[in-house]
């Protein structure tokens, strides 16, 4: 997997005019608006943008807006929408490409740029590297529009309205009675979950709601879900939701307070959908990242899967490749191809509502054939990836490990697609073993000099 120098694995992310900047926003539009209008034969460019609630996404906006209009390009604003909602947008009301202004579960100090392409996935790798070379010098200037040719810009809020009702067309049956908590993060599913799930007619308890632009993921959402295990227990909920701040992912709380994450998820879906016979090609996708716990889960429920790379694009990617209709990350990027091209958090919650409700059991009840083995994930920040991960020493300390843990656990370096980072990741029978065998792994790093808190 080969990262650019400005797109990583979900798009265009840094802090906010520090190494995103409203020049590099400027300059992405400006290059979009004129690679889709030479496709056009004649007709303008349309673009669809959304945003979360980060101070710096109105900044952003603009910036982008600037950038098509002058490359001649039609520009749509949905505002404050999720990430698959510009996605499905994009997809019905066929743009040429779709643009989220967001950085998902990073601080508000963070933002990002991603890109959708015509069909509502991510864009291709391609026109990434083509945008790239442009911001950096390579290709040369480009024509400005002029005259009746300048692209101009419309209100699209009623594109919003059309995701939250495509999705109240997806629940199977009513939602009242039920009581569920939404933990909103401050961010872009403010603005679509709680209508949602009060038209299907639960009782809805929401928390965090009240973006300010700079409160977003601040101790909140799907990255604190401890916040919301709090609220279900407090408040006697069936269940409850958390989202990130563009609302493509979603984690879960059961009605005892336990925390559902991403395998969670796709071992109840995979479960249901099989059983209905609606599980295409008996396969869930999965990313290397889930646990060990839930393929020995699917070997006992005869549910086959597949590994990608971490990201729900390559989910999406395996998925689309191979006409799976489920795969997703253990993070909560849940994607159901049937009725999505990308991770959607509100959708996903529905979903679970659904596997609860038609089976008629707390949802709680549902994991009973699960055993999750315990999991240790740790972040080094380091000099070089590369470097770091290649190192002779480091390959054959996981080696060993690999060898000690056997069939009874992994051992998993990665490096991450947006931060300088290499992620440590150990399963093993118990806690005690996964903290012996990372802090292994980053003494090492430490002592090899590769991570930039090692002093060296």
């Amino acid at each position: 997997m080969i990262m650019g120098k400005y797109f990583g694995t979900d798009g265009f992310r840094g802090e906010a005019n520090i190494n995103l900047t409203v020049e590099h926003a400027y300059q992405v539009g400006r290059f979009l608006g004129y690679y889709y209008g030479k496709q056009k034969d004649g007709e303008r460019a349309r673009v669809v943008i959304g945003k979360d609630t980060r101070r710096s996404s109105y900044m952003f906006e603009y910036a982008l807006v600037s950038g098509l209009t002058a490359s001649g390009a039609d520009v749509c604003l949905m505002h404050v929408v999720p990430t698959p909602g510009v996605s499905y947008i994009t997809r019905i009301d066929e743009f040429d490409c779709g643009i989220m202004i967001s950085a998902s579960h990073n601080p508000f100090y963070d933002n990002g740029i991603k890109i959708i392409n015509g069909n509502g996935s991510k864009m291709e790798a391609e026109v990434e590297e083509q945008i790239e070379a442009y911001i950096d010098g390579k290709l040369g200037e480009i024509p400005l529009a002029t005259r009746e040719n300048i692209g101009r810009t419309t209100d699209y809020a009623s594109g919003r309205n059309r995701y939250i009702g495509y999705l109240m067309t997806l629940a199977t049956r009513s939602f009242k009675n039920v009581r569920v908590g939404l933990d909103c993060a401050n961010g872009a599913s403010s603005t679509v979950a709680k209508y949602v799930f009060e038209a299907l007619g639960a009782k809805t308890y929401v928390i965090n709601a009240e973006p300010d632009g700079t409160n977003i993921n601040d101790g909140c959402g799907s990255t604190h879900i401890e916040v919301l295990q709090e609220f279900v227990k407090r408040k006697n909920l069936d269940i409850g939701f958390a989202y990130d701040g563009d609302a493509d992912r979603c984690l879960a709380v059961d009605d005892k307070g336990e925390v559902i994450d991403g395998d969670k998820i796709l071992y109840m879906c995979g479960r249901y959908l099989k059983s209905r016979g609606e599980l295409a090609n008996d396969t869930v996708v999965t990313t290397v990242m889930s646990n060990l716990g839930l393929y020995k889960a699917f070997d006992r429920c005869k549910i086959k899967y597949e590994k990608t790379a971490v990201g729900d694009k390559y989910v999406y990617e395996n998925m689309l490749e191979n006409g799976h209709s489920l795969g997703g990350e253990q993070s909560g990027h849940i994607i159901f191809s049937k009725f999505a091209t990308t991770g959607d958090g509100v959708l996903t919650s529905l979903k679970i509502m659904e596997v609860m409700l038609e089976s008629k059991q707390k949802v709680s009840e549902l994991f009973h054939d699960l055993t999750i083995y315990p999991q240790l994930l740790e972040n080094v920040r380091v000099k070089s990836k590369p470097e770091a991960k290649a190192d002779e020493d480091v390959c054959a300390l996981v080696a060993e490990i690999e060898k000690e843990l056997g069939e009874d656990g992994r051992i998993l370096l990665r490096e991450s697609g947006t931060e300088p980072l290499i992620r440590v990741m150990v399963e093993a029978k118990t806690d005690e073993l996964c903290r012996k065998y990372v802090d292994q792994v980053v003494d090492l790093l430490k002592r090899k000099g590769h991570s930039v808190d090692s002093g060296s």
